[in-house]
């Protein structure tokens, strides 16, 4: 039997529907610092990525101190 599961880059990411997950996993995006870059706005552009997901990972943000990118 062959393995042919990728090695996937650790994650730090909450409980967030699978979506949401496979957008964020497209975009690069696999750690809480990686949003600090990112604004709302341009985070909802990604498909699968909804105002559930945004305010799921808003709650974590805070919990852990850090923020989205501020709005330009």
């Amino acid at each position: 039997m062959s393995n042919h599961d990728q090695t996937k880059p650790e994650t730090d990411l909450p409980q967030i529907s699978q979506p949401a997950i496979r957008a964020l996993s497209n975009a690069g995006i696999y750690r809480l610092e990686q949003f600090t870059a990112i604004t709302e706005a341009e985070l909802l552009k990604l498909h699968g990525v909804g105002p559930k997901a945004v305010r799921i990972l808003n709650e974590v943000l805070k919990e852990k101190g850090l923020s989205f990118a501020p709005k330009g």
